[in-house]
This record gives structure tokens, C-alpha cells and sequence, in this order.
């Protein structure tokens, strides 16, 4: 089964090269690392991950997920290396790119780019990024990035980004460039799927969901010329319950990423990770 983890947090408590590395080992799929560079200490903004709506205090403790990507790869061969999501508003598409580029070369192609437009309106207005519009926005970031992870010399004039004919280097190892993933559950996720990404990212869902937007993208891949295996659903964030990642497997999805809990040391984690293996993998 193709089964993914998760950084947990807070996301330094265990070296992600120590935990990538027991990853690939015990047979996960895929490593995945999220990203808030800060939380502001006022915010009106409501959490959907807890009843009352409060953002938790580990959101505070997220590491940058290139670095820590960057040190999983280096210890691994075949674990696929992905972003949890990045939350591409709040990142300058021509540096964003660099990084995204050399990640993919460094690694021998096995970055996979999961992206958000993100939740915390604070947190966006105060790195630039328009929060009403942030889709759109994100959107022309990833169309600038397209040209230049793809063309010897590329240009980009838009609305938030606009530049002039530059030669950015190394390109991606994965051609045309890496998997644009779409997180969230946004009124129109799939729709943008299939008009410029590669696959779709949810995370609180289920099955039977999963089941139903698996036909829908079907259909409009077909629609748009596409092809609708190429299309993929990871299902982020999940228990590691084995009957359940099955559920979701069947129903239509690629991967399943299992979220981990936080341990202070390396046997710890060592030993969660062997605890999950078993009971998914196996």
C-alpha cells in the first residue's frame, strides 16, 4: 500500500533525516513536511482543526519544509519527498522555484509539491499576499513557475507577478516539472485540478467522498482532454488505521499519509514508526 508520514509537531523535537531514513526502512511511501513560517500572537481567524475554533500552540513550532526535505534526501533513495503543504501566496514564485527545482534534481526527481493558499488571513496579509483573491493568486504563482521551471528563458506579467525575460536554473529532474498537488476542500479544488495541477491533497474527509470526488475528477479529465489516471488524490492526515487506509485506497486515492504524534527522541520515534509499519504495511 502506498502509505505516507507526516512530520509532526513541533517538527524538531527528531532530526526528519533520522525519521525519513526509518521511514524508507520500514517501507512508508512518501515523507511529508507542512509549513506556518509564524503565527500571529492576535487573530481573528478560526482553526478548522478544533471545536472552539482557537489555533493550537504547536502550530508555532513548524520547521521550513525545504530545509528539512532537503536533509531527508540525502539519506534516502527511493522515498518519495513532499510538501504538506507550502502555502504558495506567502513565497515569492521566482524563489520558490529555485528551491523546488534544486529539492527535485538533489533527489533524483521524488519531490512531490503539495500546496495550499492557506486558512490565516493575518498570516498572508502580513507576507504580501492577497487573502481575498489568494487562489487566484496562487494560481498565477504556479503558471510563473511552470515557465520557469520549463523554458531556457522565461517571462511572466500578471496581476501579483510580473517579470522580465530571466534564465533560472538547475531545472527539475521530473519533466515538464514536479506534481502540483491541491490541498484543501475549496468550492472549486477539483475544477482547478484538472485546469493546472497534477492531483489533489484533502485531508478531513472520508471514503465515501473520496469515492465521489475520484468520479468527478475522472470526468473532468476526460472533459478537458487529460488523462484521468494521471490525475492523483492523497489523502493527508490520517490514523494509522489499516482497515481505513484500505477504505480509502479502494474508494479511488493514490496514497494515504498518516499523521504521527510528537516524541522527544529518536528511539521514540524509531519505535512509532515500527509500531505503524506493522500495522499498515504488513
Amino acid at each position: 500500500m502506498n502509505v505516507g508520514i507526516s512530520v509532526p509537531l513541533p517538527a524538531y523535537q527528531v532530526d526528519p533525516a533520522f525519521m525519513a531514513k526509518t521511514a524508507e526502512g520500514l517501507g512508508f511511501e512518501s515523507f511529508w513536511c507542512a509549513e506556518h513560517p509564524f503565527i500571529p500572537v492576535h487573530s481573528t481567524s478560526r482553526f478548522a482543526g478544533s471545536p472552539d475554533g482557537v489555533i493550537p500552540e504547536s502550530y508555532s513550532h513548524f520547521v521550513d519544509p525545504f530545509v528539512a526535505l532537503a536533509r531527508a534526501s540525502a539519506v534516502t533513495k527511493t522515498l518519495k519527498l513532499a510538501t504538506g503543504i507550502v502555502l504558495v501566496p506567502e513565497r515569492h514564485p521566482l524563489l520558490l522555484a529555485k528551491e523546488i527545482s534544486t529539492l527535485d534534481l538533489f533527489s533524483g526527481g521524488r519531490f512531490m509539491f503539495g500546496i495550499g493558499a492557506g486558512w490565516l488571513r493575518e498570516e498572508t496579509q502580513i507576507m504580501g499576499g492577497d487573502f481575498d483573491h489568494r487562489w487566484t493568486q496562487t494560481r498565477e504563482s504556479i503558471l510563473a513557475m511552470k515557465e520557469l521551471w520549463t523554458k531556457p528563458a522565461a517571462e511572466f506579467h500578471g496581476t501579483y507577478y510580473d517579470f522580465p525575460p530571466v534564465k533560472s536554473f538547475p531545472k527539475p529532474a521530473q519533466k515538464p516539472h514536479p506534481p502540483v498537488l491541491l490541498g484543501g476542500a475549496a468550492k472549486n479544488v477539483l475544477q482547478r485540478v484538472i485546469e493546472w495541477g497534477n492531483g489533489w491533497l484533502p485531508n478531513r474527509i472520508t471514503p465515501e467522498k473520496v469515492a465521489g470526488s475520484r468520479a468527478t475528477l475522472d470526468r473532468l479529465a476526460k472533459d478537458a482532454g487529460r488523462d484521468p489516471s494521471a490525475i492523483t488524490i492523497s489523502v493527508y492526515g490520517q490514523p494509522p488505521d489499516r482497515d481505513l487506509i484500505r477504505r480509502f485506497l479502494d474508494a479511488g486515492a493514490t496514497r494515504v499519509v498518516v499523521r504521527l504524534d510528537a516524541v522527544a527522541t529518536e528511539p521514540e520515534m524509531a519505535a512509532q514508526l515500527s509500531r505503524i509499519a506493522a500495522a499498515v504495511l504488513k
